[in-house]
């Protein structure tokens, strides 16, 4: 909407009699439906990534691979959606909403069916190409919270959603850390064929489930948009390779580009050598270092659903970016010097840091929409997750090259100067917030 159409005394959205072409904002109870049927989809996603890699030594004893090859299938999460996250983007804006989730689901859907076809001691790589089609649907995942917000959600929600959103994600990676444990527990040749069947299976049958529930109800759009800004976008036609050049012309969304790479990427490096590191001082903790990960990832659901609300209340972006982005760093050096002071405290510590580093993903991706409206926010997402994998890749080779070759503190230390870095970036970042003066002109 051209904001000459308003009156500048009552900064009242123009009445029907006036502009007749223009629709009042209006946000409708089918939001929540749609909301969590994304949250399921994202869940029954994120789940898969570590499905192997959680019970590492069964697989490798069950198929006869090395530990490289079971770590790959939790790497080909990251490798496949820095390449892949360009078209994704651009299929999310052309082909909408509906469809370019539908297309994601049922990757998934089909991945996870490939690998019950793979429960066979001699079928690895069946299970490995399963493993990379649910991975590749992850570009109509982690793209989307922030996209379906802004899409579905009125200005006083629009944080809080884009949190839940992401909040779907982590609930799928805690069931990661849980149920393939529990269910495979090791044994002789057909008892742990038996036990991936069942795992392998129930997930297929899930998948399942969320697909036909989506095909029914899943809808791309409200009849009217919950808000002018998201009308104004939706009139705006897009040339996905001009917001591209727009994003990368924007100083500080380059800033806010690095800095969350930085602060995920760190998350990722620590979460992937967690149980290296928990062993390393304390023997025989396997089940430890789990139940740390998962205190780290409930944690950090909490940090997320917080964080959203708070934004919702506050409107205070850069700020609470910076705030979240400095207790990520405090958590990391307490963690870096507290790894010896007994199993307890490292629980208590990990969920600090769990809490802020996942926390800032929503706020991030909500800082991200408001730096660079009107661009869309699937866009800039998608970026900002690229960014995060990128990082991943290298912080994590860069992390185990110090812990094996050095020490953990020399380790940890590193990460704590690329949170510092990243923590500067951040406060360079400009105070203007473009979707939040676009809403204004609303009131």
């Amino acid at each position: 909407m051209d904001p000459s159409h308003l009156d500048p005394e009552s900064k009242c959205p123009p009445d029907s009699t006036s502009l007749p072409d223009i629709e009042k904002p209006k946000v409708y109870p089918i939001r929540w439906l749609i909301l969590a049927l994304f949250v399921f989809f994202s869940a029954s996603n994120a789940m898969q990534w570590i499905q192997y890699t959680i019970i590492s030594n069964v697989i490798r004893d069950y198929y006869n691979v090395s530990t490289d090859w079971v770590n790959w299938t939790s790497l080909i999460y990251m490798i496949l959606y820095i390449p892949f996250i360009f078209p994704g983007s651009y299929l999310l804006e052309k082909l909408g909403l509906r469809l370019a989730i539908l297309i994601g689901i049922f990757g998934t859907c089909l991945g996870a069916w490939i690998k019950v076809a793979s429960v066979d001691p001699c079928r690895f790589y069946i299970g490995f190409v399963g493993q990379s089609i649910v991975a590749l649907s992850q570009v109509f995942v982690l793209s989307v919270p922030a996209r379906l917000a802004a899409i579905w959600f009125g200005p006083d929600q629009v944080s809080s959603a884009c949190s839940i959103g992401v909040f779907g994600n982590q609930i799928g990676v805690a069931a990661g850390f849980v149920i393939p444990p529990m269910i495979v527990t090791g044994g002789t040749i057909s008892e742990v064929t038996m036990q991936l069947y069942i795992l392998f299976i129930g997930v297929a049958i899930l998948t399942s489930i969320i697909l036909l529930l989506m095909l029914l109800f899943f809808k791309n759009a409200p009849p009217t948009p919950p808000s002018y800004a998201a009308q104004q976008q939706a009139e705006e036609s897009v040339d996905f390779k001009q917001s591209l050049i727009n994003l990368f012309k924007n100083r500080s969304f380059v800033l806010l580009l690095m800095a969350y790479g930085i602060n995920v990427g760190v998350f990722y490096a620590i979460s992937t050598l967690l149980s290296d590191i928990i062993l390393r001082f304390y023997e025989g903790a396997e089940q430890d270092a789990g139940r740390i990960g998962l205190v780290i990832t409930v944690a950090g659901m909490v940090g997320s659903v917080c964080c959203g609300y708070i934004l919702d209340r506050s409107r205070k972006f850069k700020e609470t970016t910076i705030v979240v982005y400095a207790f990520s760093l405090i958590g990391m050096l307490i963690f870096t010097f507290t790894l010896n002071k007994g199993l307890y405290v490292v629980y208590l510590v990990s969920g600090f840091l769990g809490f802020f580093m996942t926390g800032l993903l929503p706020v991030g991706f909500e800082l991200g929409s408001e730096l660079t409206y009107p661009e869309p926010e699937g866009t800039q997402a998608g970026l900002l997750n690229a960014a995060s994998q990128v990082f991943g890749i290298g912080f994590t080779n860069m992390y185990s090259k110090l812990f094996y070759d050095n020490n953990d503190t020399w380790a940890n230390i590193s990460m704590c100067i690329s949170l510092a870095v990243g923590l500067f970036m951040i406060s360079c970042v400009s105070s203007k917030l473009r979707r939040q003066a676009a809403v204004t002109t609303e009131k």
